[in-house]
């Protein structure tokens, strides 16, 4: 079990205390999330962003947050605490996201500059296009392609579908991933700057996390210029799957952050109201024992970002517990007690589209007994040698 430093309990302390007034505007979002934003001026989004700026990208205008948003464990603190407030508002937010996990990833310094000042302002929106219609996030059937120019110089022409691709609608940049022909080493990401010809945005209508302004994209022929592909400074072998796979390590850890802060708001709310209820003791017992699960995952993927079972199996059972702790509170709180706590009847919503983002439950399950096949099946060498 991974204990918190000093630092990383005054960061939580922090978001904790400051995210609670997220809920006087979740259930606005809620229910028109392509309206007015006035949550994008209050301090507690602007210390969220912060949270996941990079240090070097801060400046003097964004607030003292503390902690590194280059390590996983500080970005996973600060989630928990901030969806503890309200998971959809968050997915409201603009800032970095996903799309900052991947640039950090991928990108060389120039990009990751270009990234940052483009949403320095704190008013822009980014997005991850990497899921597509017919094939989920297995990227090793994308269909997206990233066709050079005759000269390949001249850049490439960006031309596909993705889905589920949160606030691409109203975004000022983003990450969209295709390929330039058939091999697993030809899978690329694109940094896009928004508008472009050719990139059209369909919000979607979603029953949960409608804060995250979730959308379906139609690429024709969206022009990637020179020095837009990520990963080119790197080996061919490290541009890739290689790239997705750090990226969707970081990404699973975030969402299963997102999952158990909606999780302990659950549990807040019926213990306020209800402070007898029943189950209680026992729900917050695998809440904490699910934040400790997640802290450690998040240590053993700053150690090691190609690690593939701490960030499942910690998302698995974050997205499961999630769930479940929305039940509970229907039982506790007796019939039509969603009815009467809109909060919750919202929260019930919300935390099903955990289990979709970045890798069903099914997907996390293979990543798992893949990797421990992977370290208990003896390599031909040692059964040869035994034989």
């Amino acid at each position: 079990m991974t204990e918190l430093e000093a630092p990383l309990r005054e960061l939580r302390d922090t978001c904790r205390e400051a995210a609670r007034s997220l809920r006087g505007h979740a259930l606005a979002v809620d229910a028109d999330p392509g309206g007015p934003q006035p949550q994008l001026d209050t301090d507690v989004l602007a210390l969220m962003r912060a949270a996941a700026t990079p240090k070097e990208f801060r400046d003097a205008s964004m607030p003292d947050v503390g902690g590194s948003a280059d390590d996983c464990r500080s970005r996973v603190v600060a989630t928990v605490e901030f969806a503890r407030g309200d998971a959809g508002v968050v997915c409201s937010n603009t800032g970095p996201s996903l799309a900052g996990v991947a640039v950090d990833t991928l990108g060389s310094q120039a990009q990751r500059e270009l990234f940052y000042d483009a949403i320095a302002d704190g008013r822009a929106w980014t997005f991850f296009g990497m899921t597509e219609p017919e094939h989920g996030s297995d990227a090793t059937a994308m269909e997206t392609c990233l066709d050079p120019y005759p000269d390949p110089a001249d850049g490439h022409l960006l031309t596909g579908a993705k889905r589920y691709v949160g606030n691409a609608s109203r975004a000022s940049i983003g990450v969209v991933f295709g390929r330039t022909g058939r091999t697993p080493l030809s899978i690329r990401g694109a940094l896009v700057p928004l508008p472009a010809p050719g990139f059209a945005a369909e919000p979607l209508d979603m029953i949960g996390l409608r804060g995250a302004r979730i959308c379906h994209l139609d690429l024709e022929g969206v022009e990637v210029p020179p020095g837009m592909m990520l990963g080119a400074h790197l080996p061919a072998s490290r541009r890739g799957l290689w790239g997705i796979g750090r990226t969707f390590n970081a990404m699973r850890l975030q969402i299963a952050a997102l999952a158990l802060g909606t999780a302990l708001a659950v549990r807040d709310e019926v213990a306020l109201l209800r402070p007898d209820a029943p189950g209680q003791e026992v729900a917050s017992a695998r809440l904490a024992a699910a934040c400790e699960l997640l802290y450690d995952a998040a240590a053993a993927i700053d150690l090691d970002p190609d690690a593939r079972r701490p960030p499942a199996a910690a998302k698995l059972h974050a997205t499961d517990l999630a769930v479940r702790t929305t039940h509970w509170a229907a039982r506790a709180l007796g019939p039509g007690a969603l009815l009467e706590h809109p909060l919750l009847e919202k929260w019930s919503r919300d935390v099903r589209a955990f289990e979709f983002m970045d890798g069903t439950s099914n997907i996390q399950r293979l990543h798992i007994t893949g990797d421990v096949a992977a370290r208990t099946t003896p390599s031909n060498a040692s059964r040869k040698v035994r034989t």
